[in-house]
Formats: C-alpha cells, structure tokens, sequence
C-alpha cells in the first residue's frame, strides 16, 4: 500500500488482511459482536487493545456488493474492537430510495451508478454523496446443469427472454433447435442495481423487464431457483455463481450475432472481453466522512479493495491506479 499521491501521510495508515475470505455470507446484517455488552468489559477491542476509535458505521445497498462489504467489515472490526459496522442488502436502489438518500445510513454499496433522482432525492435531504469504483463483476447468466442444448447466447435472445413484449414462454420461442419447455425465470427484484444494470445494457430503452419472473434480493434465492428446475435461467453477480459452480451453469454470451461466445470470469471481466462486465461502487454521504469511525473504515475499504480480500470473493479488484484516485478523493472530501 502507498500513502496518498500527494505525498502526505494523512490519517492513513496500512492495515493488513488477516487472509483469504470465506464462503459468502448469504445475505442480511453483519456486525461486531465481540464486545460482549457492546463496549467490552475494559473498553478495549477484542484483542485488549484499544485504539480509541469506536462508533457505529451503517452500510446498505447492493447484494452484489455485499460480499465486499461484509468481507471489510469483518477484517475492520478485527482491527478496531470498539467499532460496530453493520451490513444489510437492500439493493442498489432501495439502499439509495429508503435509507442513504433519507440519511439513515452511511455508505451505500451499488451495482450500477447513482441515478440523477437519487442524486436529487439525496439533495433534498443535504445528503452529498461521494462515489467510489471499488471493484468490477462479470454478471453473469446461468441455466440449469441438465440445460444441455445451450452453452452460449446473444443478447437479442436474451432481450426476447427477459423483455415484456416478446412473449416468449418457451425455450423453443427463442431457437426452433431449443426444447418446447417453459423458461422458468428467475432475477433480482427492481430495487437492485443489478436489475438496472441487466435491464438498460440488454433489454433496452425500447421495451421494459419481464414481469413474468421470480425476484428476490436474495442471491441465492435465485441459484436455489435455476438448481431446482430444468428449464430455469437467472443472473446475478459473479461472485454468487463462483460459490455456487456446481449447482448451476454458466452460459457464455456474445453481444452480436457474429460476435465470440465469452465465458464469465475474472480475467475477461478485467480486460474487458466479456460484454457483461461492469464496475462496482460504494457511496458515502460527505457528512458522515466527516466521523473518524468512517473516515477509517472508508480508507481502509479502499486500500484493501486492491488486495486478494475481492479475488477470494469473486470480483476483479481495484487497481492501484483507482487505489490512489479514490484515496485522493477521499482526503479531499474529508479535509
């Protein structure tokens, strides 16, 4: 890790992972429990060693983004015992609409760019929101593993599937060579990023998102959905099919029709071959950077977002270039 481009030591300082993630923490609230009765029987962290920091950091939003943040905050609440940092998946857009916009969270992790209404919603609650790129993803579309008659699809044919106006019901309604089995869909509900996402790159301006699927802000949810029935299709985040590689498979995808069928990964993410890529962001309300609690939990999440602690999860990390951008900003934003 390097201090800040201008040269100055600032508030940061190097905090190390304490080694690889886990398997994902399915969804909900993560916080610190190792205080006990919440400020530890010295007043210490849960090592003895107090630091002096303590406070609450709340962060909502994106499930797609969860696994990063559940991931730093487990490793920041390590290192600073007297912090709780709680972790909720709301979706990109019910994390902005019900609680960072209001100003009753802190960070809001998103799939997909804040959009110029939340960006007002915000304003009106003198919420100032400050962007950070933390991450890329390959989302990625999965059948059942019995789903044999297809290994690579377009995004017109997955336009036909996920649009309200093509009236597709059956594999065989997008390829004559497809089984006459109902498509059973499911995705993320319309409050996630990853809906927005999906629903402006493919379906399109022109037409709106099937109603006629089973969302769920759940993840797994979806996995479960595909793992359970034969003519099953969803799509979510990398990291949630790279835990789940044996219950469902991938489906290469290609933009064009004469374009190259490309499978999900990380490395096609990173150099931009796989036509789902996309960045990744968490947003802090400029007035909470303002606590020193924050502040820290930012600058680390930040610095870490470069390390191993995102590859073990699922996602391509931050180079060292947006390393330093984001930490620039962040001092900036924070004086």
């Amino acid at each position: 890790m390097t201090d800040s481009p201008s040269g100055g030591l600032s508030r940061r300082r190097f905090l190390t992972s304490s080694g690889a993630i886990g398997t994902l923490a399915l969804a909900g609230c993560v916080q610190n429990t190792s205080r006990g009765d919440g400020s530890g029987s010295d007043g210490s962290g849960s090592d003895g060693n107090s630091d002096g920091l303590s406070g609450q950091v709340i962060i909502k939003g994106s499930s797609t983004v969860f696994p990063i943040s559940d991931a730093m905050a487990e490793e920041f609440m390590e290192e600073h015992g007297n912090v709780n940092v709680t972790v909720d998946s709301t979706g990109s857009g019910g994390g902005f609409e019900n609680w960072f916009c209001p100003g009753d969270s802190d960070i809001n992790g998103a799939s997909r760019p804040i959009s110029d209404a939340e960006i007002e919603q915000c304003s009106g609650n003198d919420v100032e929101p400050v962007e950070f790129e933390i991450a890329g993803d390959a989302l990625t579309v999965a059948v059942n593993n019995d789903a044999d008659w297809v290994d690579c699809i377009t995004f017109d044919e997955l336009r036909q599937i996920w649009s309200d106006e093509a009236g597709v019901t059956n594999w065989s309604d997008v390829r004559d060579e497809w089984p006459d089995m109902e498509i059973e869909r499911y995705g993320p509900a319309s409050t996630s990023g990853t809906f927005d996402y999906f629903n402006e790159n493919v379906v399109g301006e022109d037409t709106e998102h099937t109603t006629e699927y089973q969302p769920t802000e759940e993840d797994e949810t979806i996995v479960k959905g595909i793992r359970d029935n034969e003519g099953g299709m969803g799509y979510f985040g990398f990291a949630y099919y790279n835990s789940n590689s044996e219950a469902v498979k991938a489906v290469e995808v290609k933009a064009e029709e004469d374009g190259e069928c490309t499978p999900p990964s990380l490395a096609n993410a990173k150099d931009g071959s796989y036509p789902l890529a996309r960045p990744l962001f968490i947003y802090a309300a400029e007035s909470a950077l303002q606590r020193e609690e924050v502040y820290e939990f930012i600058e680390f999440y930040l610095e870490q977002a470069e390390t191993d602690i995102v590859q073990d999860i699922g996602y391509v990390p931050s180079s060292a270039e947006q390393r330093d951008e984001n930490l620039e900003k962040l001092d900036e934003v924070a004086g």
